[in-house]
């Protein structure tokens, strides 16, 4: 079957990758770090993909998400010295 071959492809590569690390032990901090970039990568692109009102997935019933968001309402992963608690409205309602 064709999952089985694929298995077998992708088992054969973790084989050769643990061979080279137990015959190259210095390569073990750069899988680790390669590892750990893509995965924080992936997890970056995830989390803009669905968090952030810029982007919108539902076109028929919610074509303009940052209208329906609140002042105070975070989006942002990261802000220095603000405090989203103490925003006022100050736009227009649509």
């Amino acid at each position: 079957s064709r999952s089985a071959g694929g298995l077998s492809t992708m088992s054969s590569f973790f084989g050769v990758v643990a061979k080279q690390v137990k015959s190259h032990p210095a390569l073990i901090p750069l899988f680790i770090f390669i590892s750990g970039g893509a995965t924080m990568s992936v997890l970056a692109l995830t989390r803009a993909a669905l968090k952030n009102p810029d982007v919108s997935w539902d076109h028929k019933n919610n074509p303009e998400p940052w209208n329906q968001m609140e002042p105070n309402q975070q989006y942002k992963l990261l802000t220095v010295n603000m405090d989203y608690t103490k925003l006022k409205k100050d736009r227009p309602d649509f």
